[in-house]
């Protein structure tokens, strides 16, 4: 072996780069135990064991391998049993953490019901799951309390009327976002439902996609108020109107939360809305050979487009998979902050959609039937579910609206909320998610109450997402406070539910990921005090119609503690 020069020591040869697991570079063999089991048997052949095995000898009848992983295709988890508190999630093994009943998603593309849906979905709660439903921020639908023994009667039934809780979860295309207002708002640019219903007819069950490195989310909309947060989807399609060729859709790819966040970015390319699908699958046909499946913590796009940069990757795209030049878009215009649609708009058809919160998206299928009625009964057979966890109605006429308004309020949901209702989200929590540490739902529940009542001044919004761990399901990291669920020491050594707080993160024009205070943590029980001196604080020294992102950039942090 040659020396090392001016020296005696042999010189070292450099180590070859070890390979990510990428399929195009020829790495086909797995790397860890889930591409194993992937390759072992495709996930979406579980369904047929669940069907005639599983379903039929019950919970203990069923392969560890499926129930922790293949399940999810079908949009099945187990849930948390309950009584084990956050201090174990980390420290008791999947089996320990594991209760005998399921987590179960509806997925809902484009968040599109009829009320015979919705009628069906609130069956199946108030029958097989304890009347638990959970409008998440994908547009979905959650149960909780599933017996494995009823889920072929849940799948032929949702089936029956449209849905499916196919590739709801797992290493796939999960429900694809769609704008709550398609083909009725005033100020669309382009209706994306087409595109949506084509990639969920033509690609959802696929085998062809079924195996992606990791969860793939996708979001498509033709408003202009980005209300399918398309800056943290790994693939979005977002409203645009080309100089030339007139409306269609800005192409994002990249994006991407949980404990290594980042923002989609722009390809620069507009595409037509006929030639969704086809790019939607290249895009995706990249993401599945050329993505890492070496390490799950760098198996989303978003790692793929950090190291090879956009440049690279349209390259790619139009070279290898598309065989053709997308046409070139600069930046269209971005809007403030993304639109909710909560309250009464009319629609382009001279009708109104009336868009209502829920509290953080816990209601329950007896409420859904309430809904049902209450819609029914104003000449609707539309309804909407939203990323911001919001319920909307569509096709109201115009002497119904404040009927229907009062109505769904009479139910508990307010079409006219609160700023602190309308801007709170949060995830699962501890009650039901293996993965959590501190309750969620209640606590941002509770909190919205105390705040109302204490700065019930608010005039401007200020989102507050509750997450029960790091994996930022209700997207801390974007939220002007942001509230990440942990366990703390309290003033008297006791370990208590607490929070790390992320302050001044925003999606939109200044669309960026909160600040992190060094060593500032929340008890849970302090954070109604902790939230209304900073909210106050924020009111009094605000500048005229600033922000409280703007705010929290410029202000001392010992203000903002």
């Amino acid at each position: 072996m040659a020396s090392a020069p001016g020296t005696d020591t042999p010189a070292r040869r450099p180590r070859p780069k070890r390979g990510e697991g990428q399929w195009a570079l020829g790495y086909r063999e797995p790397l860890n135990a889930n591409e194993q089991s992937k390759k072992d048997d495709n996930p979406l052949n579980v369904r047929a064991r669940i069907e005639n095995i599983y379903s039929v000898r019950g919970f203990e009848s069923i392969d560890p391998g499926d129930m922790r992983g293949r399940f999810r295709w079908w949009g099945l988890y187990t849930q948390r049993k309950p009584g084990i508190d956050g201090g174990k999630t980390a420290t008791l093994e999947p089996e320990e953490l594991d209760d005998k009943y399921f987590m179960l998603r509806v997925r809902i593309d484009g968040g599109q019901l009829n009320l015979e849906q919705l009628r069906t979905v609130a069956d199946l709660s108030v029958e097989y799951g304890r009347d638990s439903a959970d409008l998440t921020d994908r547009q979905n639908v959650q149960y909780h309390w599933i017996d494995i023994r009823d889920v072929p009667t849940i799948w032929n039934r949702l089936e029956a009327v449209g849905l499916s809780t196919q590739e709801a979860c797992g290493d796939c295309p999960r429900v694809i976002l769609g704008s709550p207002v398609a083909g009725v708002s005033e100020d669309e640019i382009i209706d994306g439902t087409p595109a949506v219903e084509a990639i969920e007819s033509q690609f959802i069950g696929d085998k062809e996609f079924s195996n992606l490195p990791r969860k793939y989310k996708t979001a498509i909309s033709g408003h202009p108020g980005h209300d399918v947060v398309p800056q943290i989807n790994d693939i979005a399609f977002a409203g645009a109107v080309h100089p030339e060729h007139g409306p269609g859709f800005d192409l994002w790819v990249g994006g991407g939360l949980s404990t290594n966040p980042m923002l989609a970015q722009r390809l620069g390319a507009w595409v037509p809305l006929d030639e969704v699908p086809e790019v939607w699958k290249a895009v995706t046909s990249v993401f599945r050979d050329y993505g890492y499946r070496r390490l799950r913590t760098r198996a989303r796009l978003k790692f793929l487009i950090a190291d090879w940069g956009v440049e690279k990757f349209r390259e790619v795209l139009e070279t290898e998979y598309l065989g053709r030049t997308l046409v070139d878009l600069d930046a269209p215009e971005a809007p403030e902050t993304p639109a909710d649609h909560v309250g009464v708009f009319r629609q382009k058809d001279g009708k109104f959609f009336v868009g209502a919160a829920p509290t953080v998206g816990r209601i329950s299928g007896t409420l859904l039937h309430q809904v049902a009625d209450i819609v029914e009964a104003h000449g609707s057979d539309r309804v909407r579910t939203t990323p911001m966890q919001k319920l909307l109605v569509l096709d109201v006429e115009e002497d119904k609206v404040e009927s229907l308004v009062a109505a769904l309020a009479g139910i508990g949901l307010d079409a006219r909320p609160s700023q602190w209702r309308r801007n709170t989200m949060a995830c699962t929590g501890i009650e039901y998610c293996k993965l959590a540490i501190v309750n969620t739902k209640d606590r941002a529940k509770d909190l919205i109450g105390e705040l109302e009542q204490r700065v019930p001044e608010l005039d401007t919004p200020i989102t507050v997402n509750v997450n029960g761990c790091p994996n930022s399901c209700a997207r801390i990291q974007t939220a002007d406070i942001g509230l990440k669920g942990m366990l703390v020491m309290d003033e008297d050594g006791n370990q208590v539910e607490g929070f790390q707080v992320h302050l001044g993160g925003a999606l939109g024009l200044e669309a960026g990921f909160g600040r992190k205070l060094r060593a500032h943590k929340v008890i849970g029980d302090h954070l109604p005090d902790y939230i209304e001196k900073l909210s106050r604080t924020y009111l009094e020294q605000r500048a005229d119609a600033e922000s409280f992102a703007r705010w929290v950039a410029r202000a001392d942090e010992e203000v903002l503690r």
